[in-house]
Formats: C-alpha cells, sequence, structure tokens
C-alpha cells in the first residue's frame, strides 16, 4: 500500500470528523470547491485526506482556516452524483498522514505529506476487555444501544478494526478523538481511548467534580 500512497493528496477539513483507518465514511458533498475535489478524485487517485478544523476555524471557513496537521486519506469506493451536482461518496480510510506544508492549490487545499507507517503490535492481552467493558458502560449510561457495536465487543475482527471503531463512532468530542489519531501506535491508541472512556464515565457519574482534563 504505501508505495501507491502520492506524496500530495487533496484535503477535506471538517469541524467534526475525525476519520480513521478501515473505517467507511460517508459524506454528503455541497460545496462548489469540494464537489470539484470529488470530481477530481474520481479521475485521479480517488484518494481524499479528512482533516479536522482547529482553532478559530469559523472566521476564516470559505478561505485556509486552521487545521490539525494529523489525518486519514480514505479512498473514494462509493460515489453517487445527484441531478445538481452534489455528490454522496463513501470513503473507506487507508493511512494516517502528516502534513509537511500545504500547496497552492484552488479552489479545494492540498498538501504534501508524509505516511505514518502501521506498526502491527498486537495488544496487550487485557485492552480488548477492558474496552469493551467501558464500552458498554459508556453506551450505557449515555441512553444508547450497543447496536452494530456487538458484533464488533463479543467478536474476532483485528486489533486495528477493533480500537479504530470505537475511536471513531463513540460520542467523543473531536479532540478526543483527534488525539486518539494522533498517537503513534495502535497500542498507544489502545491506552488512550481507555483514559478517555473511564474519564467520560466518571464526568457522567461526577459532572461538579471532575476538573477539566489536559490535552
Amino acid at each position: 500500500m504505501a508505495e501507491r500512497l502520492p506524496d500530495v493528496i487533496p484535503l477535506f477539513p471538517l469541524p467534526n470528523v475525525v476519520f480513521f483507518p478501515r473505517m467507511p465514511l460517508p459524506l454528503h458533498i455541497f460545496e462548489p470547491r469540494y464537489r470539484a475535489m470529488v470530481r477530481d478524485s474520481a479521475q485521479g487517485s480517488r484518494l481524499i485526506g479528512m482533516a479536522l478544523l482547529r482553532g478559530e476555524w469559523e472566521m476564516d471557513y470559505y478561505g485556509r482556516p486552521p487545521i490539525f496537521a494529523t489525518g486519514t486519506v480514505g479512498e473514494v469506493v462509493r460515489i453517487e452524483e445527484l441531478p445538481d451536482g452534489r455528490f454522496n461518496i463513501v470513503l473507506r480510510g487507508l493511512r494516517e498522514y502528516r502534513i509537511v506544508r500545504e500547496l497552492e492549490h484552488e479552489p479545494y487545499r492540498e498538501a504534501a505529506v508524509t505516511w505514518v507507517d502501521p506498526t502491527g503490535e498486537p495488544l496487550p492481552a487485557n485492552a480488548r476487555p477492558t474496552i469493551t467493558a467501558l464500552v458498554r458502560s459508556y453506551l450505557e449510561r449515555v441512553g444508547r444501544e450497543v447496536g452494530r457495536a456487538e458484533s464488533l465487543l463479543g467478536g474476532t475482527v483485528d486489533d486495528e478494526t477493533f480500537v479504530n471503531f470505537f475511536a471513531q463512532h463513540l460520542d467523543l468530542p473531536p479532540l478526543d478523538r483527534q488525539g486518539l489519531l494522533e498517537t503513534s501506535t495502535l497500542v498507544e491508541r489502545a491506552r488512550r481511548l481507555i483514559d478517555v472512556l473511564q474519564f467520560r464515565l466518571e464526568e457522567l457519574r461526577h459532572p461538579a467534580t471532575v476538573s477539566h482534563r489536559a490535552h
């Protein structure tokens, strides 16, 4: 896979989406600049880099607001063009990237990137049972059904799919999910996910006594 990944990718910044490898991401594309991005991608590499907006991005949303340097590139695996020129697409997460520099490009943003190599290190034996118990407790506490998470909690999917599914799909603040994405190994990501879930559960149990956690 590494040899097929280009040095330059288009960027799609959003305020609340943090994307992880191996995960699907459905998107509705309506802004003209991102319609152009989808059309160009469909005729080229079929790759789009998702990025999380940061700081005071609202002040310059239609320009080049600040973004986090770490994101995930996805392959366009499904595309539907609507009669009015909008698109419905589905991305499949491939690999984390880090921005080296942004390039001058219009109407959408492009960046030169480096690719984060997967480590392949297995999780410690207690990690999956711990995450499973915390996810069940968290979903119960926030009043959500386990639903499609059930097959992962009790299933035999690989460690990366297991961790990344909950990192992407649990209703966690975007900055917490970005912190999970920026970890250097899957083992570190799992440990941080455990930390985030324990903190959120404690916050839900005792909202008045939990202080703000530094990121």
